[in-house]
């Protein structure tokens, strides 16, 4: 493989419509992608770990193994966990793109979509994962985490905050969007088989939301009844 292929972002794409795979294909191709596609689940997850893609895009409704399954399945498995995925669905109800987030997904599209913005959002999910990857800075909105210097700066104003605080924003500011349980918080933020009383969890939320408060008029940090957290 010459270096020019090598050096070309790779994407895996599971959709199980013919020409949606198809034009979903060609488009990344013209933009520079190396591209694999999968028809069905079961396909997909063997094409992970065999391809190695920096991105995944997965439609929900596949047949012997659905998107969401295999999502799920890729976020267990500590080979994919951290590659960022994409779900595609027609189902457009708040609570479906909650529950594709909550299944691990870093972003939700709706059909019909237009494949330039999927393009987009694909570009921008690779930029945050390599740049979470090597330590980089992160933005969304006027937010800025300096992961290197250990910094969060809102606008250019820097803003002082303890060391669980930094943690939850630096996980919430990583997948924008994508809602957050208390259990995910807790194992993300604490480490897994930590006991932390969830309450706990809402406390530092609060702090993070009055420290973010002092140079945003924004409500940055959203809370999703029953569900959990999200940024944006």
């Amino acid at each position: 493989m010459n270096k020019a292929i090598m050096n070309m972002p790779r994407v895996l794409i599971a959709e199980d419509e013919y020409s949606q795979r198809e034009i979903l294909k060609y488009n990344f191709e013209s933009s520079g992608f190396l591209v694999q596609c999968a028809e069905d689940g079961e396909e997909a997850l063997v094409l992970a770990e065999e391809f190695q893609p920096n991105l995944i895009i997965l439609d929900w409704m596949m047949p012997k193994l659905s998107g969401i399954k295999a999502c799920r399945q890729l976020r267990a498995s500590k080979e994919t966990r951290d590659i960022p995925i994409i779900i595609l669905s027609a189902r457009s109800e708040e609570m479906d793109k909650v529950h594709g987030l909550e299944a691990g997904a870093d972003d939700y599209v709706t059909k019909p979509y237009s494949i330039n913005e999927i393009i987009a959002r694909a570009k921008s999910k690779l930029r945050r994962s390599r740049a979470s990857l090597v330590g980089e800075q992160i933005s969304y909105g006027d937010i800025l985490v300096d992961a290197s210097s250990h910094k969060v700066f809102c606008g250019n104003n820097e803003i002082k905050l303890g060391p669980t605080e930094f943690k939850i924003l630096s996980v919430l500011i990583d997948k924008p969007g994508q809602v957050f349980s208390r259990d995910s918080l807790l194992d993300l933020v604490w480490g897994q088989g930590i006991y932390i009383d969830m309450r706990t969890i809402d406390v530092h939320i609060g702090r993070l939301r009055k420290a973010l408060a002092q140079f945003s008029d924004g409500n940055h940090i959203r809370t999703v009844r029953g569900v959990g957290y999200s940024l944006g």
